[in-house]
């Protein structure tokens, strides 16, 4: 199986604290990365998790709050210096299209590489990024904001090949696709092998939701029922709700309701207040509702199965 990871660079709210970064992430998958918000700080997160600059194909911006998106054009003139050549994508709310490239004038003249911007209308579901292993579509939330949030999904992939069946039978290799895409295998003596035999079921298809800052939305399950890991910010415990619902937040509790309604695989909460020095109540909160729930925090690595 390929790899399918979460890298948390950080988690936080609203400004860095001694604990925690403003939010970023990485997801990769099948060897592809995608930074999926860019708070300040996010260059020395991307360092200090190994992660490779280059290898970064597009950065997703879900809203345009200074903590989730302070790093972003001191990240795009860091690549240039690093000689990057490969083209990279930026989407973000349509709002920061014009800002966005007067700030390239301004601080990213010359660059060795080309920046496309995808302008995101954050009341709709849209397609932002499609190739063949992998499509990645945005998830209407509701914030103070436009905000969107994003699901990667992984596309199905082709049955595998029962080796011991294929040396037994001596199916030679460039059949082997054809096996894949369904075909039987008939042998010199006429004996026909049926598919079912030569194969096993592909991996089911994973998928990773990441719901940025929003409050909490009943229906939202619905967009992302049965997804693998789902991320959701959890500003506040409960105790704090008429807070949450002021700044269109949510609490550990909604989150952990979405994850339970989605049927989602695993819960990650994040987004911590800065009122937190210690963040198991919201996991305890969390965990009631859905047990499968884990925190994030700067330097995890998720395995999506």
């Amino acid at each position: 199986m390929e790899d399918f990871k979460v890298h948390v660079l950080g988690c936080g709210s609203a400004r860095p604290t001694m604990r925690h970064y403003a939010s970023s992430q990485v997801v990769e998958i099948r060897g592809k990365m995608f930074l999926v918000d860019c708070g300040e700080g996010t260059q020395m997160l991307l360092m200090r998790a190994r992660i490779n600059f280059n290898k970064i194909k597009g950065v997703f911006v879900s809203h345009l709050h200074g903590d989730h998106c302070f790093g972003l054009i001191g990240l795009i003139s860091s690549f240039g210096l690093l000689g990057r050549k490969a083209p990279l994508l930026v989407c973000a709310p349509a709002q920061f299209e014009s800002l966005f490239h007067e700030m390239m004038k301004m601080f990213c003249g010359g660059l060795d590489y080309e920046v496309m911007f995808r302008p995101l209308d954050a009341t709709r579901q849209q397609l932002v990024y499609d190739d063949r292993t992998l499509s990645v579509v945005t998830l209407p939330l509701e914030h103070r904001v436009p905000c969107c949030g994003f699901l990667f999904r992984e596309k199905p992939t082709l049955p595998h090949i029962r080796r011991d069946m294929i040396d037994f039978y001596g199916i030679p290799v460039s059949q082997i696709n054809n096996i894949k895409q369904g075909a039987d295998w008939v042998t010199e003596d006429g004996e026909v092998v049926p598919n079912s035999l030569l194969v096993t079921p592909a991996d089911a298809p994973r998928s990773f939701a990441y719901c940025s800052d929003t409050r909490y939305i009943p229906t939202l399950y619905r967009q992302i029922e049965g997804v693998s890991l789902l991320y959701h910010e959890s500003t506040y415990e409960k105790t704090y709700a008429a807070l949450a619902g002021l700044y269109y937040h949510s609490t550990a509790a909604e989150a952990a309701t979405v994850a339970r309604d989605a049927q989602a695989r695993q819960l990650m909460i994040g987004h911590y207040s800065s009122r937190y020095n210690d963040e198991q109540p919201l996991l305890d909160e969390a965990k009631s509702i859905f047990p499968n729930t884990i925190l994030a925090q700067e330097g995890l690595v998720v395995d999506i199965l």
